[in-house]
């Protein structure tokens, strides 16, 4: 589990994780606000306490699944997470219901993973 600190290959980054959730799949959490993202973490939750320990805010942080063998981004990143059901944010279910926060969280993706 980490938090990227500079871009990485899809490939590379299969052949660093350890945690997968099944065949080159992992878990991630993307802070929407600073634009970084914690990868390769057993459950969300322990991603998202590594970005809160790094100054993250809560409010700014999105569960995320990321399906390492596709190219296409509609394909490679799942909003399903427990970390995302905040009915103080209007966002009821384990998705991302805000289609703004979704493309914002692809455009993130797509920033870290070449």
């Amino acid at each position: 589990m980490k938090i990227l600190e500079e871009p990485i290959s899809k490939a590379d980054l299969i052949k660093e994780s350890t945690n997968f959730i099944e065949e080159n799949a992992i878990k991630a959490v993307v802070d929407v606000k600073r634009e970084v993202m914690a990868v390769d973490s057993p459950m969300h939750y322990d991603s998202e306490q590594l970005l809160l320990e790094n100054g993250s805010n809560p409010n700014d942080l999105w569960g995320i699944n990321l399906y390492l063998d596709s190219d296409n981004i509609n394909e490679l990143v799942e909003f399903d997470s427990m970390i995302n059901i905040r009915p103080a944010q209007n966002n009821r279910s384990r998705s991302v219901e805000d289609p703004k926060i979704q493309q914002k969280i692809k455009e993130i993706v797509l920033k870290w993973l070449i």
